[in-house]
Formats: structure tokens, C-alpha cells, sequence
């Protein structure tokens, strides 16, 4: 069996994730509690916080029950227990996943800088502990709080430090925005330190605190849209031109969308660029993304009908192990359907190559 990597998948935080916090925060960490509506939720009681951990990581449980109240023992223990963790990728023939947070993400909209930077350290202190199980198949990425750009730079220098391969950045900075001058320093480091960075769906207010039309599913619709925003603004704003070398991945926001994406970057550009200033490129808006962005996805199969509009090699597929739009346990007829007919060469690299070589996992 073709060993695969998923590009994305999650642990599923128990409050002990955030035992080693900062004690001025130990009296406001996140706790474990049983709401009769929701289920398992994490509690960040002086805030009325309640995350609903049973509603988010639903491996194992099917569709129609993922609404359902569950209590913290009914939760799959690989989401928390890196043993159980990688007993379900010897199920499904996994050879590595990279780990990112579930309530890390909400957290990433928090109010309180402060507190968020506290539970940040204090999950990626856990979460090193939790990959030294085994560092070749379990590949933490570590959260940082971007509470200034002196600061982010310290702390990629400390995850770096720990181990880390690769960063979380919340979508909105506490200081300007990612294309300012002022994150200069932070992205050469990036590159210096070869530590890809990541931005996930969920992370940014765009796309899910918005007013959207129509039912609720719509929210769960549009929630790459605060992905693309962010792209959006780090190309037009010149960030790869000064930093030509920097690796962004654009995590669970599907794929099918990048060709028409790039057209209208590139449409927008030709057309609008001298009564709509923005920064003088040095290349086309869609060479960027070509050269410096990654996407993952999951089950997107739009994926095999726009290969011609895609950079093959930027493009990874994921299990999202063990959240409602995972494939576990049918990662491998997932891979079969959203790879029907690409050459194997292709197939290899969107399952395992490009995932690998961008980590540093081969």
C-alpha cells in the first residue's frame, strides 16, 4: 500500500493541553465540562466561551449523528493520545500527518491577546511532547499569537527551537497587516529557518464573521474566503517579491478554485491597477501563487478537472483527522476518487511528495 501524508489534520484539545499555561492565566485556562445541548465542550468560563469539542472531532461517528451531545469519553482517543494516534495511521496507511489545533483555531479570534499568547505557549509546549512519540510520523505545527512582529520573531525562533517544523499564524495581526514592511524581518526568518507558514480556515474573521445570506450551512460553505482575502492581500502587496523564497499554505481550503482565482488576480491587475493603486509587481499576480503558495484539501474532486490550471507540485491532500469534513476511515477510496485519472506521477505527489519535500519528511 502506498504510503500516503496528510497535510492537515488536528488534535483534538483536552484541557491538559493547557496545564503547563503561564500561572497568571491558570485560573482562566480552558476546562473540560458536559453541557446537556452540546456535549464535550471546552469552557473559558470568566469569557462564556464554551468550544463543542463532540461537534467538531467526529471521527469515527457518521453524518447524520455529528449533532448529537457526546460526552469527552465517546470522543476518538487519537485525537488526544498520540499511541491511539498513530494506531489509526497504520490503519489507514499514513505515513506522517501534520498537526494542527481545533479550539487553537477559535482561539486565534480571541479578544485577549494576552490570554490567547498564554494558551498558544502552553498547547505548543504539550504538543511537543505529544510528537516525541515519534517526530518522523506526528509533525506539530506550533501556534504563534502575532502580538507584534518583534515578538512573532522570538517566538518562531522558540518553536524552531522545540522542534517545530512549520507555524499557525492567526489571520489578523494584532499590528498592521501581513504585507506591511514591519513583518519583513519575520518572513525572512521564515525562510532562513525553512518553516513553512500556515493559515487555516476558521483563523480569520473574513469568511465566517461576516453577514452571509441564506441558511446557517452557508457559514460552513464560506469559510475559505478568509484564506483567499489573505492571499489576496500578501501577493498584491508585494510580500514575495521581497521575499521570494517564502513558503504560505493555504490549509482546508479545498483546490478547485485556484485557476479562476489566479484569473481574476491576473484580470484585476492588468485592467484596474492604474485607478485602483496597488504595489508594482515584478511578475504577474498568478506566478506568485504558482511559486510560493501551497493548498491542501480533503475530498474536493473539482481537483482532477483543473489539473492544467494548477502547480501540481503545491498541491496536498489531507485526512483533517478527526474533524466533521474528515475522510477517516475512508481516506483511501477518498484518494481514489479525487485522483481518478491523473498520472501516477501526479497521484504520488498530491498524496505524498509534495507534502514531503516541503517538510523536510523524505
Amino acid at each position: 500500500m502506498q504510503p500516503v501524508i496528510s497535510a492537515d489534520s488536528h488534535i483534538s484539545e483536552i484541557e491538559d493541553c493547557f496545564k503547563q499555561i503561564d500561572p497568571a492565566f491558570e485560573d482562566r485556562r480552558p476546562r473540560q465540562i458536559f453541557d446537556e445541548k452540546r456535549g464535550a465542550v471546552l469552557e473559558i468560563s470568566d469569557l462564556g466561551i464554551k468550544i463543542p469539542m463532540g461537534i467538531i472531532c467526529t471521527a469515527g461517528r457518521k453524518p447524520e449523528d455529528f449533532g448529537k451531545a457526546v460526552d469527552w469519553d465517546e470522543l476518538h482517543p487519537a485525537g488526544h493520545d498520540p499511541k491511539e494516534r498513530l494506531k489509526v495511521q497504520d490503519e489507514e496507511g499514513v505515513a506522517a500527518e501534520l498537526l494542527y489545533p481545533s479550539l487553537g483555531m477559535v482561539l486565534c479570534n480571541h479578544p485577549d491577546v494576552d490570554f490567547k499568547k498564554a494558551c498558544f505557549e502552553a498547547y505548543n509546549r504539550w504538543l511537543a511532547e505529544f510528537c516525541e512519540t515519534d517526530t518522523k510520523r506526528l509533525i506539530g505545527v506550533a501556534m504563534i499569537s502575532m502580538r507584534s512582529p518583534e515578538e512573532a520573531l522570538a517566538e518562531l525562533r522558540n518553536v524552531h527551537a522545540q522542534g517545530f517544523r512549520a507555524v499557525m499564524l492567526p489571520g489578523d495581526p494584532e499590528v498592521e497587516d501581513y504585507d506591511h514592511a514591519c513583518y519583513d524581518d519575520f518572513w525572512a526568518a521564515c525562510v532562513d529557518l525553512n518553516m513553512p507558514v500556515g493559515f487555516h480556515i476558521l483563523t480569520t474573521k473574513d469568511g465566517i464573521m461576516e453577514r452571509v445570506r441564506g441558511s446557517k450551512l452557508v457559514h460552513q460553505i464560506v469559510t475559505v474566503r478568509g484564506i483567499q482575502n489573505i492571499i489576496l492581500m500578501m501577493i498584491l502587496g508585494g510580500v514575495f517579491d521581497r521575499h521570494p523564497k517564502l513558503n504560505v499554505v493555504c490549509v482546508e481550503s479545498d483546490a478547485g478554485w485556484v485557476p479562476h482565482f489566479k484569473f481574476r488576480m491576473d484580470h484585476a491587475y492588468e485592467r484596474h491597477r492604474f485607478h485602483l493603486p496597488t504595489e508594482k509587481l515584478q511578475k504577474e499576480p498568478s506566478s506568485y501563487f504558482d511559486s510560493n503558495i501551497y493548498v491542501t484539501f480533503q475530498d474536493d474532486y473539482s481537483v482532477k478537472h483543473v489539473q492544467t490550471g494548477l502547480n501540481m507540485e503545491r498541491v496536498m491532500w489531507a485526512t483533517d483527522f478527526p474533524h466533521s469534513d474528515g475522510t477517516y476511515p475512508h481516506s483511501r477510496d477518498v484518494i481514489e476518487n479525487v485522483t481518478e485519472g491523473m498520472t501516477e506521477e501526479d497521484k504520488l505527489k498530491l498524496v505524498y511528495g509534495n507534502a514531503a519535500k516541503l517538510y523536510g519528511l523524505s
